[in-house]
């Protein structure tokens, strides 16, 4: 018999292996509580109970029980009573998704105030203003959060108060103008809802609870999961704490620290503390908060024992972590911890600290970096001059480089960057509705805050280049411009570029150049902590990593690249790519050829052309796979456009019989669907003499290079067969040219040949071509698209943001590879092609050989290579490594 489910854990009785169950947020506060940190008691709701009132509409029934029970225990450590009139007790609601998703959902604080409460909260803490300035914070939170109340509302009555006072701080409204303020929200939710502000404070804990399941399908919370890639369907748990205050005098304050530096990974306390606040004033950043190291002189008590319980959870951890604290009349509490989301440069050097500290072992630390984060790093930065004056400073906190035109709003960058303009999104304070802007900018700039402000955490977590709390910087939305200190002001449109990683602005743009962990990937040495870090992470990955990782390259410049990064071959040469430019007209002359005798002639033209590429190439790769893909696109795209000649033979007199003929061709090949049509292995068994002299030109190539002494290794790939019959007759072809080639020369070529499985219908009969081919590559790309029958140009360009808004897709499958329908055809060629010829190769020649996650599945595939432009070759290093360990050890990367 099934015990039964538990859907409210105290504190005390979690721990951090049971995030799933407790989210992120309750299990750290449960491993606080069990380390014996000064944390506020309280409760967690499970993810369960939000899945059942999501699915149902309703909480589970045994959860008002459960909830009762625990709030009763809670009150009983306190000493005091939800909500009682004389010294109340008050809680803050607040989300806990399993993996950190910061402001996204939704918190309420102060439950427990009412109309009688707030006297008792004013005579207990003996300070009137106090006590009203919290129920005025419920009040807002609730109407807005719980009662659909537009928060709008709410800042313009406050602004309203501030300006008759004569001031732009909430600090300064004294506590008469509070109590009216007061009046007015419940006024204005009577107004708006048609309901009185609820007096009860059971029912106000129940109704909040409810409000942060609902925040788990708010819009920008599943902007945020689609950015992230978090699952919907795990659900959000609730935490209810007792409250403790910031906002009581001088003697308290609220702060958010980390054990590290989330920008740069070095050690030490950073972070914010604002005197005489609640909790969510730092990360809104609607007062600019002092450095951490104001607490020193501030408490100096408080900061030493913060300090010690900083290094305990980093020990506990071993990560940086993310703390937020408040200091209530000089005791310190610890409100929460969470592993801290931090830039690409920290997740490298962090891990590489923590492993040469022993920390952590060499797989863990390569676990904890990814290459995502790798490809951020080799990002271009600002070559600046002294004559590149900032106009305005700010702090670095997300480094980077972009530049971009100013907006004002999320909806403007939204819009700009579907336009395909670059933007950098300025605001006074970014907050979770800014999400999608932000998403959209290449940057993002505020007047206020700091590291720990929304903008800058979310802005981290997403890789985008941010600076916060600008000196001086007066933002004004409604005028759509910005002034700094200095008088400059900036309007919307114009370009500024933004530096993260100096905390800089500057007018124009700025010449970009070449990251030092760039530099350093190219040559191989690099003499800064955060290359070494990033060198010694590669270092390992490839110690353990089993795929290979090859180059996508079609000159002899990319293949020289992609081997200084590290690539172990081509896995991809596209020749299509050498018959463009120039050589254009040797393709027409081919096409247009009346006979054998004239197509020879032009073939044989092109053959000395082909024979030098892919000497070049190969001379790049020497002793090194490259495996050269036969004639893939269909003809016509190497003859002019059809409207084109149209309209430059009716423009002319006397037309030209060269164009005339060219537009008979294009006429004559034309397709409706030419992605189906005649290309790949069709086209070279259709085209007499056009697939003898590719393989000729290839097999030419390695004699000559055997011949100068170097060690060609050339493999021919025939591409889009669908049948074994078609790999025969072109395998026999490609066998015959190199027989000869061979006789000619008297050098034996042994040339694997293989072919690209880029069709369902190949990946299905996998065993049967397998009996002719020595390799399979499989082409993702295309398969994608055959088996999705969608096209990937149009697809992208005109349903797909409906797809990923409407959850069909999570992310497009032509970046990351659909597991469930493309892949399985993948595993299932992979597997029936080796039970024939168990000798058989296997790799991945789309983009989807640069993916990380698709890397991940690829290695779970058991093929033996992936193969990808040349940029993303460390990236894909990095990650074929993390594949091994994370399949090894069962381990997985937590943040």
């Amino acid at each position: 018999m099934n015990a039964p489910v538990k859907y409210v854990y105290a504190f005390a009785e979690g721990g951090r292996d049971l995030a799933d169950l407790l989210g992120g947020k309750g299990a750290g506060l449960a491993e606080m509580t069990r380390l014996g940190l000064p944390v506020p008691p309280g409760f967690t709701v499970t993810t369960e109970a939000c899945k059942v009132y999501l699915a149902t509409g309703a909480e589970p029934p045994e959860l008002a029980v459960e909830a009762a029970t625990a709030l009763v225990a809670l009150e009983r450590a306190m000493g005091r009573t939800l909500g009682a009139p004389d010294d109340p007790l008050l809680v803050s609601v607040r989300s806990g998704a399993r993996f950190s998703m910061p402001g996204m959902m939704e918190t309420i604080l102060d439950i427990g105030l009412n109309d009688r409460s707030v006297t008792g909260l004013a005579k207990a803490s003996g300070q009137e203003r106090f006590a009203w300035d919290s129920y005025r914070r419920l009040i807002q939170m609730f109407g807005r959060t719980v009662l659909g109340v537009d928060g709008d509302l709410f800042e313009e009555a406050i602004a309203a108060h501030k300006a008759r006072r004569g001031t732009a701080d909430d600090h300064d409204l004294d506590t008469g103008e509070l109590v009216a303020l007061t009046e007015e929200f419940k006024d204005l939710i009577r107004r708006e809802t048609g309901e009185e502000f609820p007096q009860d404070p059971a029912d106000q804990l129940a109704r909040a609870i409810r409000a942060v399941f609902d925040s788990w399908n708010g819009e920008r919370a599943r902007v945020y999961r689609r950015r992230e890639h978090i699952p919907d369907g795990l659900g959000t748990a609730v935490n209810v704490q007792a409250m403790v205050f910031g906002n009581l005098g001088p003697d308290s304050g609220t702060g958010v620290t980390f054990t590290r530096d989330p920008a740069t990974g070095r050690g030490g306390m950073y972070g914010d503390y604002l005197p005489d606040a609640q909790g969510e004033d730092v990360v809104a950043g609607v007062r600019d908060a002092l450095p951490l190291s104001s607490l020193k002189s501030i408490d100096p008590r408080a900061y030493v024992e913060l300090g010690d319980h900083l290094r305990t959870l980093e020990g506990h951890y071993r990560d940086l972590c993310d703390v937020e604290f408040t200091v209530e009349r000089g005791k310190l509490w610890i409100l929460q911890t969470r592993v801290g989301k931090r830039t690409a440069e920290a997740a490298f050097r962090i891990a590489h600290d923590l492993r040469e500290d022993g920390a952590i072992s060499a797989d863990e630390a390569l676990i904890r970096v990814d290459g995502t984060e790798l490809t951020r790093l080799m990002f271009p930065r600002f070559a600046t001059t002294a004559a590149d004056v900032p106009i305005a400073h700010g702090v670095p906190a997300a480094p980077g480089a972009a530049v971009g035109a100013v907006v004002f709003d999320s909806a403007a960058a939204v819009r700009r960057a579907a336009a395909g303009e670059r933007t950098v999104l300025v605001r006074r304070e970014t907050t979770p509705d800014d999400l999608p802007g932000m998403i959209a900018a290449e940057a993002v700039l505020t007047s206020r805050g700091g590291k720990t402000s929304h903008a800058a955490v979310v802005a981290r977590g997403m890789g985008k280049v941010c600076v916060c709390g600008a000196d001086g910087l007066d933002v004004d939305p409604v005028a759509r411009r910005f002034t700094t200190a200095d008088g400059v002001v900036v309007r919307e449109g114009d370009i500024v570029s933004v530096d993260g990683t100096a905390g800089t602005v500057h007018q124009g743009a700025l010449r970009l150049t070449a990251s030092e962990v760039g530099r350093a990937l190219e040559n191989g040495t690099g003499t800064g902590s955060l290359t070494r870090a990033v060198l010694a992470a590669l270092a390992h990955a490839d110690s353990v990593r089993r795929l290979q990782v090859r180059a996508n390259a079609d000159t002899p410049q990319d293949a020289v690249r992609a081997r200084a990064l590290g690539a172990q071959g081509i896995g991809l040469c596209r020749t299509e790519h050498m018959f463009l430019g120039e050589r254009r007209t040797l393709v027409e002359a081919m096409i247009l050829a009346g006979d054998d005798t004239a197509r020879e002639k032009a073939l044989a033209a092109l053959l000395p052309l082909q024979r030098a590429d892919f000497t070049g190439i190969l001379e790049a790769m020497d002793g090194l796979p490259v495996t050269i893909r036969l004639l893939d696109p269909p003809l016509h795209e190497f003859l002019p456009d059809r409207t084109e000649l149209a309209v430059r033979l009716a423009s002319r007199a006397n037309p030209d019989p060269h164009d005339r003929a060219l537009l008979h061709a294009v006429e004559r090949m034309h397709e409706q669907n030419p992605m189906l049509g005649l290309r790949g292995v069709r086209l070279g068994l259709a085209v007499p003499g056009l697939m003898a002299m590719q393989v000729r030109a290839v097999a030419e190539a390695v004699v000559r290079r055997r011949r100068d002494g170097g060690d060609p290794r050339a493999e021919i790939m025939i591409p889009l067969v669908a049948t074994v019959e078609e790999l025969r007759l072109a395998r026999a072809e490609t066998e015959r040219v190199l027989a000869e080639v061979a006789a000619e020369t008297g050098t034996v070529l042994d040339l694997p040949i293989g072919t690209m499985i880029e069709l369902p219908r190949a990946a299905l009969t996998a065993g049967h071509i397998a009996e002719a081919a020595d390799f399979f590559s499989f082409g993702t790309n295309d398969l994608t698209q055959t088996t999705w029958g969608l096209s990937r140009d149009d697809a992208e360009a005109s349903f797909f943001p409906l797809y990923l808004d409407k959850g069909v897709f999570t992310t497009s499958p032509f970046e990351t590879i659909d597991q469930e329908g493309v892949g399985r055809l993948v595993e299932l060629a992979a597997r029936s092609g080796r039970e024939v010829n168990p000798r058989l190769e296997t790799g991945v020649c789309g983009e989807h050989g640069g993916d990380p996650a698709s890397i991940h599945f690829f290695h779970r595939a058991g093929l033996d290579y992936v193969s990808c432009s040349p940029f993303r070759i460390p990236a894909a290093r990095l990650e074929a490594g993390r594949a091994a360990v994370a399949d090894r050890t069962g381990s997985s990367d937590s943040r």
